[in-house]
């Protein structure tokens, strides 16, 4: 691990202690450098949980990550700067699909006066870390929610305009090969929502972008913007405009997005 790297990449430039204001910035300064993408899915390159395998990815290759690298990604410079850091299995919508859904998503429990839970790999979640603590919170704007389920599980409720509403975690340490199936799962089955659609979400000062199939989609405190992408050529200038993608091998991906469209909306737009 290249920790001047690291800050590097996210544009950190003050000095990394392991204290809830470091954290915070860390937080923040990684989810508006880096962009959430799972565009290797799409693309048919493998993924792995092995956080040196995100490093050279995400800091060598200037190319974003999913939960798994994202957020292995952020733990090992934690841990490289001090921190004391436990990598826990969430299940995204378990709440509505059970049990199955556990190690679908890795949180991180950061340890300082208490608990705090930093999570830079949910895509559209919170800009900022969080206190293990039941009950509302606002970041940048938008409303989440901390819900104790019962002595084991914790629910963390999105925003409204969240992707996903939702993701159980538990405080045992995430046990790695459990992990490591989920992300062989998600990234092969034909049912996986990887599988079925491209995706890069970033987040900006003013708010989040969602890239979801053809749909561009600028998310504020105050409401949603909408359009669709016209051709591969533009889908191509977005990855790079507004997500800092190269990615000119993105433009293969166009027909089997237009065809995802298509089965999902029709020929009309979105509502």
């Amino acid at each position: 691990m290249n920790l001047k790297a690291y800050l590097d990449r996210i544009g950190f430039t003050g000095e990394a202690r392991p204290d809830l204001a470091t954290l915070a910035a860390l937080h923040r300064a990684h989810l508006l450098a880096i962009p959430y993408e799972s565009l290797d899915v799409q693309l048919g390159r493998p993924l792995t949980p092995d956080p040196h395998a995100a490093f050279e990815k995400i800091v060598l290759r200037r190319r974003g990550g999913w939960c798994y690298e994202m957020n292995g990604l952020f733990g090992l410079a934690l841990e490289a700067i001090g921190f004391r850091v436990t990598r826990l299995a969430g299940g995204v919508m378990r709440e509505v699909l059970g049990d199955v859904q556990v190690g679908n998503h890795l949180v991180l429990r950061v340890d300082l006066d208490r608990p705090w839970i930093a999570d830079v790999g949910f895509g559209d979640g919170t800009l900022a870390p969080f206190p293990l603590e039941p009950g509302p919170f606002s970041t940048a704007g938008f409303d989440f929610r901390l819900e104790a389920l019962d002595d084991a599980w914790w629910r963390f409720h999105n925003h409204e305009h969240g992707g996903a509403k939702s993701f159980d975690f538990t405080l045992e340490p995430a046990q790695p090969e459990v992990l490591a199936a989920r992300c062989d799962w998600l990234q092969t089955a034909p049912e996986s929502n990887f599988v079925l659609n491209a995706v890069a979400q970033r987040w900006r000062p003013d708010g989040l972008l969602q890239l979801r199939g053809r749909t561009l989609r600028r998310v504020r405190p105050g409401g949603v913007e909408q359009r669709l992408i016209g051709s591969a050529d533009e889908y191509v200038a977005v990855l790079a405009r507004d997500f800092d993608l190269d990615l000119p091998e993105a433009a293969a991906l166009w027909p089997r997005i237009c065809a995802r469209h298509e089965a999902l909306f029709g020929a009309a737009e979105p509502a």
